[in-house]
């Protein structure tokens, strides 16, 4: 049947009267999904002893959670605050009667200091070990790699570096442990800008390898991929020594022989689409070791800035770009080639921390509070995979790249499939209830995928 014209419009004169009084209405129903769920995982409890040496009156358990909260509504500064400190469920979730303003927040993160971060890092570090272990992986693959954060011209420890859209801007170099068949970051530490990539990173492979092999020992497969900045003497024998896997970019430097075996190889063999490569077994006199390198250069059309990297001859036959890698895996080319090109999957997992948990934020001009705030968005993205492993995700076919093995929906996706739902908080029968709109969509998700901790009922969510 065809409706009228008439049917299909209205007429709006008169403009709608606002007003603005204290009713029981949130806008983030889905926050006491994510809270029974963190409440399961004893996470508040963590917090609390994580964060024992700071917090004042309010607590500094409560503080995180309550700056956890703000990254999963999707707000990215402190100043954000004051626009969501009318909402119930945030309160609830983070277990406070009153929001502190922005400004007691920043002196709560400006405590922290190397030493009170410590157990804040360990946290993170063993809830992420426990998501691996709840899974039973088959191995294991960490990839290695920094960051780039612009902070303001005052900001503590920030200094020019690296940065080649922002030559001159003062910027952090985070480093961070990247967990390739899950997402999680394992490891974060903040440095100043103006260091290389490198900086630190022996102590960082340390502590990363230690952490492991004390959750796993060494019945666990433990991978590493990194960059070619990574590609130092001390890195390939703690790996090496610590009986762990590696493949690692090597860089085209004038002390190795890698421009003179490009030019001399006649036969490169097919390793992917328009790749060719070959192995060499290349003797490092300077640091006294033997390395099993994979050479291989990819076919371009047309020249491009990466070939002024060989110069090895006008060619005939169209452009080249090459690569190296190091590697002690016993892999042809094709598995290596396809390994090492999924160490790309990372830049994903950066975007997203920097997109929707505020990692490029810089909230202060401490280093220690700059720090911590790292920490909390490093935090909050690990338990939102967690929560997805333990309820959404589901299984990804295997891939010769060792990425994701899940498949994991994106922050912006589950705020609007879970966490930015309206609701009303009311009290029926002598008990909280949360009540949402109907929506026969909204009703099949919360149904098919129950918070493991707390069965959730189609229309109305009951609050304990």
């Amino acid at each position: 049947m065809r409706l009228s014209v008439a049917s299909l419009r209205r007429m709006v004169k008169g403009k709608l009267h606002v007003e603005f009084v204290r009713q029981e209405l949130t806008s983030y129903s889905g926050l006491e999904l994510l809270r029974r769920y963190l409440r399961g995982r004893d996470l508040p409890r963590r917090l609390r002893a994580a964060c024992a040496s700071t917090g004042g009156d309010y607590g500094g358990g409560r503080l995180a959670l309550l700056v956890l909260a703000l990254f999963y509504v999707g707000a990215r500064r402190l100043e954000h605050l004051r626009y969501v400190a009318g909402d119930p469920l945030i309160a609830r979730f983070c277990g406070l009667a009153r929001i502190p303003t922005a400004r007691t927040v920043g002196n709560w993160l400006r405590q922290f200091t190397q030493s009170t971060l410590a157990p804040l890092v360990q946290l993170n570090h063993t809830l992420v070990i426990e998501a691996v272990q709840r899974l039973a992986l088959p191995r294991l693959t960490i990839d290695i790699d920094g960051t780039v954060v612009r902070t303001g011209a005052t900001v503590g420890w920030a200094f020019r570096g690296f940065n080649p859209h922002h030559r001159k801007d003062p910027s952090y170099y985070p480093l961070l442990a990247h967990v390739a068949q899950t997402g999680h970051i394992l490891r974060v530490k903040n440095r100043p800008g103006n260091v290389h990539d490198s900086t630190q990173s022996g102590a960082f492979l340390r502590e990363v390898i230690a952490g492991l092999r004390t959750a796993f020992g060494h019945r666990l497969p433990v991978e590493f991929r990194m960059d070619a900045a990574f590609f130092q003497r001390d890195s390939l024998r703690l790996l090496a020594a610590r009986g762990c896997a590696y493949a690692i970019k090597v860089g085209y430097w004038h002390w190795l022989p890698l421009k003179q075996l490009a030019a001399e190889r006649a036969r490169w063999r097919p390793v992917a689409p328009n790749v060719s490569g070959f192995f060499h077994d290349l003797p490092i006199p300077q640091w006294n070791l033997r390395l099993r390198v994979m050479l291989y250069r990819k076919h371009v059309g047309h020249e491009s800035p990466k070939n002024f990297q060989l110069d090895l001859f006008t060619p005939d036959d169209g452009h080249f770009e090459y690569a190296a890698v190091a590697t002690n895996l016993a892999l042809d080319l094709p598995a290596l080639y396809a390994f090492i090109c999924g160490r790309g999957a990372q830049e994903k997992t950066i975007a997203e921390l920097k997109g929707e948990f505020a990692l490029d934020v810089v909230p202060t001009r401490h280093y220690g509070a700059n720090s911590a705030w790292q920490q909390l968005s490093v935090l909050a993205h690990n338990l939102i995979r967690s929560f997805q492993l333990d309820t959404l995700a589901t299984p990804k076919p295997r891939s010769r790249k060792r990425t994701y093995t899940y498949l994991i929906r994106s922050m912006r996706t589950l705020r609007f499939l879970l966490v930015t739902r309206a609701g009303r908080l009311t009290r029926m029968g002598g008990r909280h209830v949360l009540r949402l709109s109907h929506n026969p969509a909204t009703e099949a998700l919360y149904a098919s995928h129950p918070s493991p901790f707390g069965c959730l009922s189609y229309f109305r969510i009951g609050v304990s």
